[in-house]
């Protein structure tokens, strides 16, 4: 049985209207105030607004916040977060992940694509907490050939068990770590199955100089010239490219993520966002890991996002309301969800912000101040599929989400 949900009052595109949710998804945006509803929220002086879909992160990766700062990516990875997680319990993926979940929910996002290992653990706190996730099931030639084919059974027998607000993905982490071979039958995999396939590319120039030496190309070329590139793609970082590549992988309709915070923290470079743009390639936001970010907050991605592609161009480069899109529908919409926009028929999926807030006074324009001067006190309410997941800015459980990862 279908329960519903009226958003009484709440602002619309500048006007206060009455939202009806019935099921999972919005039936009107236009209801008589007294529609009868199975819970009603009195929305009076709140907005309501697409939620974020993070469409580059490792959840559990929340664990390593603040431990290895400060140095170059390969240092990074090789010295501290491999053998850090090699160390990680079933019971610490699981922790982690709540945590992250939970600092994603309170930040306005109902939505990651993950990259990481023990994924029944990742999942098991998507299903517990109510948001939406695209569980990536990850490759790596230091895998045993054991575990690879366990994997790549866990694809063939995948079937969702949290009404759609699962999915899993194919994550071949990177052209260095993981071999053509393995590339090759992981994208057969993601394309026999109908899956997205998510890797890191182009993310360092260490990376493309490593590239070239071993293969004689470029990291996009490579992975066109053995037939990894495709529209069920989503490829993270892609910082250094040229512009053929970008027209490369604007014909295989690959999608991009851009992780502006991180790219900066590692020094990987900058993301050409002004180049992207124009090319009609879809561009999404990602948070990635929160040791290298170090939050999950994708609206500072936002602001983040726009503000150094203004400073390497010009400052109508990347507007607000392109931002947000990047933010919300175009992640949306390289992973299959039907939302990422607030419209009837669409997965009821939003945010409720509170517009007495001091950072969105006054308020001119909102979508500006949202990107720019918003912090996630703003966010009073989170609803994802139909369901309210934050409510006054509480989310269920949370002291014991925090306990649980407590040094």
């Amino acid at each position: 049985m279908k329960t519903s949900l009226l958003l009484r009052g709440a602002v619309h595109q500048n006007h206060p209207t009455n939202i009806l949710i019935e099921g999972n998804r919005f039936k009107s945006l236009n209801a008589s105030a007294d529609t009868p509803a199975d819970v009603v929220i009195d929305c009076k002086g709140l907005a309501i607004l697409p939620p974020f879909y993070n469409a580059h992160t490792h959840a559990a990766m929340t664990l390593l916040r603040g431990y290895a700062d400060d140095m170059p990516l390969f240092q990074w990875l090789n010295e501290y977060i491999w053998p850090y997680e090699a160390r990680m319990t079933s019971t610490d993926i699981y922790n982690g992940t709540r945590l992250a979940i939970l600092e994603m929910i309170k930040s306005g996002c109902v939505f990651f694509n993950d990259m990481y290992w023990e994924i029944e653990e990742t999942m098991r706190a998507v299903e517990e907490m109510g948001i939406r996730a695209a569980v990536g099931v990850t490759f790596m030639d230091r895998q045993s050939e054991r575990r690879t084919e366990e994997n790549f059974r866990f694809i063939e027998q995948w079937a969702d068990r949290a009404n759609g607000r699962i999915q899993i993905t194919v994550a071949p982490h990177a052209i260095y770590t993981v071999s053509e071979a393995l590339l090759r039958r992981c994208a057969e995999a993601a394309r026999s199955k109908g899956l997205v396939l998510h890797t890191h590319l182009a993310e360092t120039e260490q990376e493309v100089k490593d590239c070239i030496a071993s293969h004689g190309m470029t990291p996009v070329r490579w992975l066109d010239s053995i037939g990894v590139l495709g529209d069920n793609v989503v490829a993270a970082h892609v910082v250094h490219v040229d512009d053929e590549e970008i027209e490369i992988l604007k014909e295989r309709k690959v999608t991009i993520v851009h992780n502006p915070c991180s790219n900066m923290k590692l020094s990987s470079g900058i993301f050409r966002a002004q180049a992207f743009s124009q090319s009609d390639c879809r561009i999404a936001l990602g948070t990635d890991g929160a040791s290298s970010n170090n939050n999950l907050d994708m609206r500072e991605e936002m602001k983040t996002a726009a503000l150094l592609a203004k400073c390497q161009h010009t400052p109508d480069t990347l507007s607000a309301q392109e931002v947000l899109q990047w933010g919300t529908q175009n992640a949306a919409e390289a992973f299959h969800i039907d939302g990422g926009i607030i419209a009837e028929g669409k997965l009821a999926d939003a945010v409720l912000v509170n517009l007495s807030n001091e950072r969105l006074l006054p308020c001119h324009n909102l979508i500006s101040n949202w990107v720019y001067a918003a912090d996630s006190r703003c966010i009073d309410t989170v609803i994802c599929d139909g369901k309210i997941i934050m409510e006054h800015g509480r989310v269920a459980g949370e002291e014991e989400i925090t306990k649980a990862v407590s040094l």
